[in-house]
């Protein structure tokens, strides 16, 4: 027979405000993707509850409100601060680190607002070498850039290996028209990472 954990008096107490410190992280990190956002809000709570622990051993329960411990967890996690970690600049996945020493790294999937998906930057095939696929990564969100918005999003459909019927109906063009701005597109690419010139058109 399992012998029931008792859980300390200040849980509850927390657990009442938790629902608006995790509305106003929610609010503070609104504008991250889907998946940074819920690790933000995590590390916001996290530190809301030690801070909220350490009033409550002091005797000092009654100054905790939601807002004042959710604005400390956003401040802390504004500042890179996590809870049970220290701040390491040799690290160089951490923000600290980055933020000291005016460097970012950068995921090689990403979140695409306008598909609403998870998207990988660049699939790899089996003629490519890895210091061609790294090269690639870095070049290819730096083409799309240089595309009409149109273009881009015509050049992002096709690269997620929809067909040229599919592009057609979503874009309400002419499969002919597909046919051709993916040549356009193929062109365009080649003339940006130099492997020929730029058509006189372009």
């Amino acid at each position: 027979m399992s012998r029931r954990v008792s859980r300390p008096k200040w849980h509850k107490s927390f657990l009442r405000m938790l629902p608006k410190i995790v509305s106003y992280a929610r609010t503070a990190f609104h504008h991250r993707d889907p998946e940074s956002r819920e690790d933000l809000i995590q590390e916001v709570v996290a530190n809301a509850c030690v801070a909220f622990k350490g009033l409550w051993d002091r005797g000092k329960q009654a100054l905790a409100y939601p807002t004042v411990l959710a604005n400390y967890g956003i401040r802390q996690v504004r500042d890179h601060r996590k809870v049970g970690g220290k701040l390491n600049i040799k690290d160089v996945l951490s923000k600290y680190a980055q933020q000291r020493k005016g460097f970012v790294v950068e995921r090689l999937d990403k979140y695409d607002d306008e598909e609403q998906c998870w998207l990988e930057i660049l699939v790899p095939d089996n003629t490519c070498t890895p210091a061609e696929l790294a090269a690639s990564r870095i070049d290819f969100p730096a083409w799309l850039k240089t595309l009409k918005p149109r273009d881009r999003k015509v050049a992002k459909f096709l690269s997620l290996g929809h067909g040229t019927g599919a592009a057609a109906r979503k874009f309400d063009v002419s499969q002919g028209r597909v046919s051709q701005l993916r040549r356009e597109l193929a062109e365009s690419w080649r003339a940006f990472v130099g492997d020929e010139p730029a058509p006189e058109a372009a």
